[in-house]
């Protein structure tokens, strides 16, 4: 269903970061179909030209420009910067999709994984962040959104990583927002729940085994717990990061949108999306 009017980013310049995951992957899509010139960027090449042939199948007219980089690398940050405006102009809507799972229950938790998932999911974010905001300044115009989770809201069960790396997230958008607001630039975040994802579906499946079921039984039960019925879907949350970018949301700042089915109304135990 087209809920948003094909010209709305026209003459923009849209960021996607994780393109190659499914939230990242659903949102250059629909960035695209809104008329926004997008850059693509991710570790996998041959995902990355999927999607852009996908785009240019359903949108002949789309511009995608493709830069594989790790993010974690400061020299490929720069790198996507620097190539991407120089291809398509100043960066105006950024949306800092790439993140990953990861840590474990506390007796298990490793320094290096924890910094890992610090690292990918809050320090690189920023970094990539204050290497746009500076044109976004000069042009007193922009829109960021992070893709964050339910889990930077509340607490779970073998979270304290990825959870605390989402909690920093949300504490980020907050803050920056408080800034960039200043310069008429507008920083969001959402948190879906599980999502249907290969990262959500893995993470089912993990807590499925803790709970000595099958993924199935495990996403029959995460369905069961949510007042509408389901998971989300990425398609759903990039609809929203999309909303979140554009003026209708021009009085939207610094928040963390919860995309939860209804979950966050209803105490539940050992929840670790």
């Amino acid at each position: 269903m087209t809920i948003f009017s094909s010209d709305v980013f026209t003459g923009k310049h849209a960021l996607v970061t994780g393109a190659t995951g499914g939230i990242g992957y659903e949102t250059a899509k629909l960035l695209a179909q809104m008329g926004a010139d997008v850059t693509i960027t991710g570790r996998r090449e041959e995902v990355l030209n999927e999607l852009k042939e996908e785009i240019q199948d359903d949108f002949p007219e789309a511009k995608v420009f493709i830069v594989v980089a790790d993010l974690t690398k400061a020299s490929d940050r720069e790198t996507l910067v620097q190539v991407a405006e120089d291809k398509m102009g100043p960066v105006s809507l950024l949306v800092n999709s790439a993140g990953i799972t990861g840590g474990g229950v506390m007796e298990d938790l490793t320094q290096e994984e924890l910094e890992k998932v610090m690292h990918v999911n809050f320090t690189v974010p920023i970094l990539l962040t204050q290497q746009i905001y500076e044109s976004m300044k000069k042009n007193k115009e922009g829109a960021i959104v992070n893709v964050s989770s339910l889990s930077g809201l509340r607490g779970t069960y073998g979270g304290t990583a990825y959870t605390g790396s989402k909690f920093a997230l949300n504490a980020f958008t907050q803050s920056f927002g408080l800034e960039a607001i200043e310069h008429n630039i507008r920083v969001n975040a959402v948190c879906p729940g599980y999502v249907d994802t290969k990262m959500g579906r893995d993470g089912i499946r993990r807590k499925g085994e803790r709970e000595n079921r099958s993924f199935e039984e495990q996403l029959k039960i995460e369905n069961a717990n949510l007042p509408s019925g389901r998971i989300s879907t990425a398609r759903e949350v990039a609809n929203t990061i999309a909303f979140l970018l554009t003026d209708a949301a021009e009085n939207v700042v610094g928040e963390a949108v919860k995309i939860s089915g209804g979950s966050v109304m209803g105490l539940q135990e050992n929840i670790s999306q």
